[in-house]
């Protein structure tokens, strides 16, 4: 299938806020479900509670909208009922590494078969701009008016210490990288997860002195530091920065796999209960 073809267009334009990157991580979705050569039907796209949990609302995939930070939980179950799907799950800050927490590291652990693509935008942009796990020290929000006093997680090293066997990051603006590490991801047996940092220009960026949206996307990318370049700076250089690039991947048995091995054990020893 095309990218476009897993569009709905009938339900166009979207109600992301001018100057958000979600768009543009939607695009690098479609972009990425073409690479794959997944069909619509074949797919299930699982969300949570939050503004890029809306993205289910404009594709043509099966679609489970949950509840806050459950989406993982869901994702899980959906995954060991119907092997044979694949399973994308959409997180922000707050529903995947806040709320959410310990499914998202359970799930890391586990090597569960999905896919997660988690928008950073710092906040809790849907419920008003409220301060969430990624937010980062001394920034403002509308509860933290008098500066930030928590350091913010750095959800590819917690995704990589927790046993993610995929981990990537990338900015919303570098639309080709993250369909590129979206579909490699996807391709990959296990638990892949890729972080993509957004704007939220409503909130977080009028919170922060960046009263256009440019003002962000300057900012976003100013802070963004490859990889490659990365590992030749010192921690005092890349203070304030994030790195963007692949992190983690490597092969493992995912937990779908090791269930079904169990499954296997239970009914050969219920069998030969039976023929006793």
């Amino acid at each position: 299938m095309k990218s476009t073809e897993f569009i709905r267009y009938n339900r166009l334009p979207h109600r992301w806020c001018a100057g958000c990157g979600y768009g543009q991580v939607m695009n690098s979705l479609t972009k990425a479900f073409e690479k794959t050569g997944i069909t619509n039907e074949n797919t299930v796209v699982v969300s949570g509670i939050g503004c890029w949990g809306h993205v289910d609302s404009y594709l043509t995939t099966n679609a489970f909208h949950g509840t806050h930070g459950r989406a993982l939980a869901f994702a899980t179950g959906i995954k060991l009922a119907n092997p044979s799907l694949n399973v994308v799950v959409i997180l922000g800050d707050g529903d995947g590494v806040t709320i959410g927490g310990n499914h998202f590291i359970q799930a890391c652990r586990r090597n569960i078969d999905v896919t997660a693509i988690l928008c950073n935008n710092y906040n809790y942009g849907m419920t008003g701009g409220q301060y969430s796990g990624t937010t980062p020290e001394h920034s403002y929000t509308t509860t933290s008016v008098y500066g930030h006093i928590e350091p913010g997680f750095d959800i590819c090293k917690l995704a990589e210490g927790a046993g993610a066997h995929y981990v990537a990051r990338s900015i919303s603006e570098n639309v080709m990288q993250t369909a590129d590490y979206i579909a490699e991801g996807m391709q990959r047996k296990g638990f892949a997860l890729i972080e993509v940092v957004a704007p939220c220009t409503t909130h977080y960026g009028r919170n922060n002195n960046m009263k256009r949206p440019s003002e962000f996307y300057k900012w976003i990318k100013s802070c963004a530091v490859p990889k490659a370049a990365a590992e030749k700076m010192t921690e005092e250089q890349l203070e304030g920065k994030f790195v963007i690039g692949k992190f983690v991947d490597r092969p493992g048995v995912d937990y779908g796999t090791k269930y079904l091995e169990v499954q296997k054990k239970a009914q050969a020893v219920a069998a030969a209960k039976a023929a006793e």
